[in-house]
């Protein structure tokens, strides 16, 4: 998949696929939560805790985002 492709089908399946736009919406969520936290200039340990969890949570989400995005060019692809 090219970058082109990718953020096609990304835009696409921003309109069209309802658990995208889900899972879109919590990635923006969890990163606005660690721009909150980056932006302390110091964390207590229960926040150092917090963001590595989140972290975690939205490299997962991602993941799933680009399984989708992968599944959708594949599929769309044999079906040109």
């Amino acid at each position: 998949m090219n970058p082109g492709e990718a953020q096609e089908a990304k835009t696409l399946l921003l309109q069209q696929n309802d658990q995208y736009r889900q899972l879109a919406d919590q990635h923006h969520q969890l990163d606005h939560r660690l721009n909150e936290l980056s932006d302390k200039h110091y964390l207590s340990n229960t926040e150092q805790v917090e963001e590595a969890m989140l972290k975690k949570r939205k490299l997962a989400l991602k993941d799933r985002m680009e399984a989708i995005a992968r599944d959708y060019l594949v599929a769309h692809s044999r079906a040109s």
